[in-house]
């Protein structure tokens, strides 16, 4: 079993690169909003407990299963303790299968991901995004409250490769992954 987490601040391209790759892999995809969406739309808002718990059942059914692999996507604040935990949560999960670990950090600048808040695939898939001026503002508020790039050298993980996908389309950003890790 494979698992390839796929980090990145809000609007980078995660889970346009994570289709790509699922395209050209046996990889499975999991983008972060495949649970969020059905929580708020059930609940009205966002609820981490319950999209905490739902990832949980996905994770452990998964790496249970005799899939390859999945591609699972995620914001992570660098400066959280509790972000780091909770890979490493996910990362409990898969272990005892035999799972190896991979690691992309997706960076770009404010301004390309405000360009790439609008864009249709991203609209269509999550519909929480549809409000652009408030997702805007989130997007310039994640950006002043969390650190969602590390810095360089912070990441020692085996298998870690940061991409500047800024001027990069997604199908490139999804060959460079699988060449490199042999996906």
């Amino acid at each position: 079993m494979k698992l390839v987490f796929i980090l990145g601040d809000a609007a980078v391209g995660k889970m346009t690169v994570g289709q790509e790759l699922m395209k050209i892999t046996d990889l499975r995809l999991f983008h972060n909003h495949m649970t969020i969406e059905p929580v708020i739309e059930v609940f009205g808002r966002f609820d981490p407990k319950t999209i905490g718990e739902l990832r949980e059942v996905f994770f452990r059914n998964f790496a249970a299963s005799d899939n390859y692999g999945m591609i699972f996507t995620m914001m992570m604040d660098f400066d959280l303790p509790s972000e780091w935990e909770g890979l490493e949560a996910i990362k409990k999960i898969f272990e005892p299968y035999g799972t190896e670990f991979y690691y992309v950090e997706l960076i770009a600048p404010q301004q390309i991901r405000l360009q790439r808040n609008v864009t249709e695939n991203r609209l269509r898939n999550k519909p929480s995004k549809r409000d652009i001026e408030q997702s805007n503002q989130r997007l310039l508020n994640d950006d002043r409250n969390h650190r969602c790039v590390s810095y360089e050298g912070e990441i020692t993980f085996d298998n870690y490769l940061r991409i500047d996908n800024s001027d990069k389309q997604p199908e490139e950003v999804a060959r460079l992954i699988k060449e490199t890790f042999g996906l």
